[in-house]
């Protein structure tokens, strides 16, 4: 069996939710009674193996526990029941800016936390030069950080907690903070952390990474273990379980146009004709646009963008380029776009589409946003990204150097 890195055994934890507080000594006299509470378990004998060396996730929904399971592995919480064992050095990165205070300096903050985190001063002197050039800060470094942005407070917090270079390395939803190029840097010292045998744990919504980065994922849920296996399994189970059906709004999202014709409702259908609000990966599709014209309009042309929730421009078909423009259109009707094959990752997308005429310079009616729905992971997958490539893969015949 692999080295275990971190052994969480039974682990319970309990917090007092007051229903009303005491606030003084006089008060609790006063009122002759304590003050009345009821406990929540946020932890409920959880039990779990993380082994060395290997990047582990922990997902679930708001209030599942996880970072109350993060905190207890990082020893700021203590568990009323079971235990918790690290083996090797843990430095955690668990809220934005935890451990700075807002009125010292960069500098001073980065002396401040590394000595919380068990660096001696010869150390952080030696390291400091790389923690700044890491957090890409030099300019601003001895400005006080309650000056600083949110991005910039966590990029100086992750530089001085992977610059300790701990054994087990504990993060807290911060993965997606920073820019481009600080995301590329810490996806680069992930991939560096795992090669030098390091173990990492995770909490983050953001599944796309958690199914990319982690190997192992631990699904809790109401402070209970439902489920460890292969990262991309749990996953994908995850969001089968947690999809709710849509209820849309035909007003949702922004619209303009000179108002000649409007689109009144949008909808999804699947292959059995059934109005959805998600299908899954490489299933059939067809987008419905209901349209009511005021007045007849030569040579109408549909436009639909695709985004993702995050506003990537993933897809902008237009009826033109399909070469599909009916001479004329008036009263009331629909438009169908259908899809063979939806080529999309599983995710939450949105829809925007627009009724222009064919030069594509004058806009009847532009809904932004008007359409949001899910994909499920289906056939094929695709780990990361945004579309599948359904590609096929080969092996070449070896080549033998010529003597």
């Amino acid at each position: 069996m692999a080295e275990v890195a971190i052994e969480v055994d039974d682990v319970w934890k309990t917090y007092r939710l007051y229903d009303e507080r005491n606030q003084s000594l006089k008060a609790a006299v006063m009122r002759g009674r304590r003050a009345r509470y009821r406990e929540f378990d946020a932890l409920q004998g959880v039990s779990l193996e993380v082994p060395v060396g290997s990047t582990f996730g922990l997902i679930g929904e708001n209030g599942s526990g996880k970072s109350t399971l993060l905190k207890c592995i990082a020893r700021i919480l203590r568990p009323d029941r079971g235990r918790v064992v690290t083996n090797g050095k843990v430095s955690a990165l668990l809220e934005l800016g935890a451990g700075f205070h807002p009125e010292l300096s960069g500098r001073e903050n980065v002396y401040l936390n590394g000595a919380i985190l068990g660096m001696s001063k010869k150390q952080l002197d030696d390291r400091f030069d790389a923690i700044v050039d890491f957090a890409g800060l030099a300019e601003f470094i001895d400005s006080p950080v309650k000056n600083y942005s949110s991005g910039m407070y966590v990029r100086l917090g992750f530089s001085v907690a992977i610059n300790v270079d701990p054994d087990i390395l504990l993060v807290d939803e911060v993965l997606a903070v920073g820019d481009e190029a600080f995301q590329r840097k810490c996806s680069e010292k992930f991939a560096d952390f795992k090669e030098a045998g390091k173990t990492i744990v995770v909490v983050s919504h953001a599944l796309s990474t958690v199914r990319t980065l982690c190997e192992q994922v631990a699904l809790l849920e109401h402070g209970r273990l439902v489920e460890v296996g292969d990262a991309a399994q749990i996953v994908d189970d995850y969001l089968d379980d947690v999809h709710v059906d849509r209820v849309h709004d035909d007003e949702r999202g922004t619209r303009w146009g000179s108002g000649e014709g409007r689109i009144v409702r949008i909808e999804l259908i699947d292959a059995n004709g059934r109005a959805v609000s998600s299908v899954r990966t490489g299933e059939p599709a067809t987008f419905r646009f209901h349209y009511e014209m005021h007045e007849p309009i030569e040579r109408p042309v549909f436009r639909v963008s695709i985004f993702t929730i995050d506003g990537v421009d993933v897809a902008g078909p237009t009826t033109r380029e399909a070469g599909f423009v009916p001479e004329r259109l008036e009263g009331a009707g629909y438009v169908d776009m259908r899809v063979d094959r939806l080529m999309l990752v599983h995710g939450i997308y949105d829809l925007s589409v627009s009724l222009t005429d064919y030069s594509v310079l004058h806009t009847y009616d532009f809904r932004h946003r008007a359409f949001r729905f899910d994909v499920e992971p289906g056939r094929p997958t695709a780990e990361s990204g945004v579309l599948v490539l359904d590609a096929a893969w080969s092996l070449g015949e070896p080549r033998t150097s010529a003597r």
